[in-house]
């Protein structure tokens, strides 16, 4: 199963490259690694109302479309009606919930977000009927310990700005697209309260790279819909998008931002405070975000995250000449010139954090691996060779946090040092 998904992610290298030439941040590898599912079920006319059967012994969980949806407006960039795969919680966790939002990037111009309408990014109409639990989703109390058992949503994303763009910026378009993202969270959060999650006692919000970012956005939301008596938190991974320089001196990422807010009408769903007093892209900023949430929050994070450093810090268009190629593709074709710049990124990582560190109802796990989102899969989330900080897993180090097992903030050693990272190659096709 590991190298099927790992095979996916190199295909996706490979057929992204006319994407990067539109967005130049693009589509996050993640969502393309879960694709290898079949696409068989891509039936326009194919239109799912009912739930799963959760009684199976599968643990590939069927897509459910939103039954508000068109009462509420909540459409994905095309149109479309957005879904969700739910699979029930039994025993103790009955009444305990896991949502996780998948990433997926952002769109910023009319162009790219007109490309992703195309796909499952974009519109239920490509989405896998079928997708596998796996990590934090798994219920398989050997793979994941402490949630196996709760009830279990994977939100499917398909609005291209982290479930944040508003309708207004509509009108600014004259492609028919659709910017619903706040929509879609709310119409789902009520259909999702609807099915039992309003008696919920123990809650966990997560996302992965976009969704993670989705995630810190709304957190505090989550918590102001469940009951007081609930113990709601959230996990970010791979969320923490720096605000950082790339390696000419530009505000790639920055510049990024302030497009998709724009377009897409997203500072109406950032927190006022920052959106007062400073430019309103800055407020998407995961740096800014945590600033302002009430709710715990436990980030997820390697220091030399490959999407940030493919992306934001050396983007392929600042490489003409290839001195950056092998190290892009694997961290340890890098030079010791090219490791100095990747420390810095991560020294700029930990100064981000410094704030959140001294908070103590946080947590983190910042590892020195070459990767990206480490929840979703069993061999990253909690298996026998996943990522270890002072032997525990992250599965184990979240459990220790969420049930205040014992304090979790965990920041690894500089690369080279830790052996059990799984780094991701990408030299190697096959």
């Amino acid at each position: 199963m590991a190298n099927h998904r790992l095979r996916a992610l190199f295909w996706w290298i490979r057929w992204s490259k006319k994407e990067w030439a539109i967005a130049t941040v693009g589509f996050t590898l993640t969502i393309f690694a879960l694709s290898f599912i079949s696409s068989s079920w891509r039936d326009e006319d194919s239109k799912i109302s009912q739930p799963f059967d959760f009684n199976s012994a599968s643990d590939f969980v069927g897509l459910t479309l939103l039954h508000n949806a068109k009462d509420r407006g909540a459409f994905c960039l095309d149109g479309s009606v957005p879904g969700y795969h739910f699979q029930k919680g039994y025993g103790s966790g009955s009444d305990n919930w896991v949502l996780h939002i998948e990433g997926g990037g952002w769109c910023n111009t009319i162009a790219s977000c007109s490309l992703r309408k195309n796909t499952a990014l974009g519109s239920s109409k490509y989405m896998e009927r079928l997708v596998h639990f796996s990590g934090i989703l798994s219920r398989d109390p050997s793979q994941n310990p402490d949630f196996f058992n709760w009830n279990k949503v994977k939100i499917r994303y398909c609005d291209g700005a982290s479930l944040a763009g508003n309708p207004e910026s509509e009108l600014k378009n004259e492609t028919k697209l659709f910017f619903r993202g706040h929509i879609i969270w709310e119409s789902l959060m009520d259909e999702l309260l609807s099915i039992g999650m309003s008696k919920t006692r123990q809650a966990l919000l997560s996302g992965c790279s976009a969704g993670g970012l989705a995630t810190l956005i709304h957190c505090d939301d989550l918590k102001k819909l469940l009951p007081e008596t609930a113990t709601v938190k959230c996990l970010a991974d791979a969320g923490f998008f720096l605000d950082e320089k790339d390696i000419l001196g530009n505000h790639t990422m920055r510049s990024f931002y302030h497009d998709v807010v724009l377009l897409q009408g997203v500072a109406k769903s950032l927190h006022k405070d920052c959106v007062a007093r400073m430019e309103q892209s800055e407020c998407l900023f995961p740096q800014q975000l945590i600033r302002n949430i009430q709710t715990p929050v436990f980030l997820v994070n390697p220091a030399y995250d490959f999407w940030q450093i493919q992306n934001v810090l050396v983007p392929h268009a600042l490489d003409s000449r290839g001195y950056w190629k092998n190290c892009r593709l694997n961290i340890h074709n890098c030079n010791q010139s090219q490791l100095k710049i990747l420390q810095g990124f991560r020294n700029s990582l930990l100064r981000a954090l410094s704030e959140f560190q001294n908070n103590k109802e946080n947590g983190m796990f910042i590892n020195s691996c070459f990767s990206h989102c480490q929840t979703w899969m069993a061999e990253t989330w909690h298996s026998p060779n996943a990522p270890r900080i002072d032997s525990k897993t992250i599965a184990e180090s979240v459990g220790d946090w969420y049930f205040n097992r014992k304090v979790t903030k965990k920041i690894d050693c500089p690369y080279p040092c830790n052996p059990t990272c799984v780094h991701m190659d990408f030299t190697t096709r096959g």
